[in-house]
C-alpha cells in the first residue's frame, strides 16, 4: 500500500512536468523490487501558499512523501528510500542546477491496526496481479 504524496511549491509547474513526476516516481518505486505495483498510489499536490527561506518567489521546492505497511526490512527500506531519491533527483536534476530549489523525501510506515484497507485493483491490472 505505498502512498507517494508530492507536494510542490506552484512555480515548478514551469519547470517540471509534474504528470512526468508522477509516472518516474512509480516506476522508480517499482523498480526497487520492495514495492508492490498494485498497491502503489502517486500524488502530486501544489501548495497554494507557501513561503520558502527569506520569501523569495523563485524559491521552489518539493517534499516527497512514502507511506507503507509495515513488514518491510530496515534494509530494504533504507535501499528503496536510497533508489528512489535518487531517482528523484536525477528527474529534478535540471531545476537543480538552474534555480533555487530544495527537495526532501521521507519514507515512513503505517501502523496497519489502524489503517484499515479494501481495493479491487489487482483483478483490473493488464498482465495480472502483482
Amino acid at each position: 500500500m505505498p502512498h507517494i504524496q508530492i507536494d510542490y511549491s506552484p512555480n515548478l509547474e514551469t519547470r517540471l512536468d509534474i504528470a512526468g513526476l508522477c509516472r518516474m516516481m512509480r516506476d522508480a518505486a517499482v523498480a526497487t523490487g520492495v514495492l508492490p505495483l498494485a498497491g502503489i498510489r502517486v500524488r502530486a499536490t501544489a501548495c497554494s501558499h507557501v513561503v520558502i527561506a527569506d520569501g523569495n518567489p523563485d524559491h521552489a521546492f518539493m517534499d516527497i512523501s512514502i507511506r507503507l505497511r509495515a513488514g518491510r526490512s530496515p534494509d530494504d527500506k533504507a535501499r528503496a528510500t536510497a533508489q528512489i531519491f535518487a531517482a528523484a533527483e536525477a528527474y529534478c536534476a535540471g531545476v537543480m542546477k538552474t534555480s533555487s530549489f530544495m527537495l526532501s523525501m521521507e519514507m515512513r510506515d503505517i501502523d496497519a491496526d489502524f489503517a484499515p484497507k479494501a481495493s479491487s485493483i489487482r483483478r483490473y491490472l493488464t498482465g495480472g496481479s502483482e
